[in-house]
């Protein structure tokens, strides 16, 4: 049986996504808005995430989350049948 070479050493690293906080900001005349939502438990500065679905939002850091409601579709309401007695 052949021994399995173990290779020692440095990972290689990978390149990390820039976090892209100028797009958490919006600009409107002079004044600066923010655009996304701080964790309530990080404090200002740590923006909360949001996922592809957008029905959550999550903090990479504590790792607070918060589930957005969808809204629900509005049910039409039914009619009552009137039902008349011959007589």
């Amino acid at each position: 049986m052949p021994k399995k070479i173990i290779k020692k050493g440095k990972k290689k690293r990978k390149p990390k996504k820039p976090s892209e906080r100028w797009k958490k900001y919006k600009l409107d005349g002079d004044k600066v808005q923010k655009t996304a939502k701080f964790c309530p438990r990080c404090g200002s500065g740590i923006f909360l995430a949001e996922s592809k679905n957008k029905d959550r939002i999550y903090c990479g850091r504590c790792h607070y989350t918060e589930f957005l409601l969808k809204p629900k579709p509005k049910e039409k309401p039914k009619e009552e049948k009137k039902s008349e007695k011959k007589k």
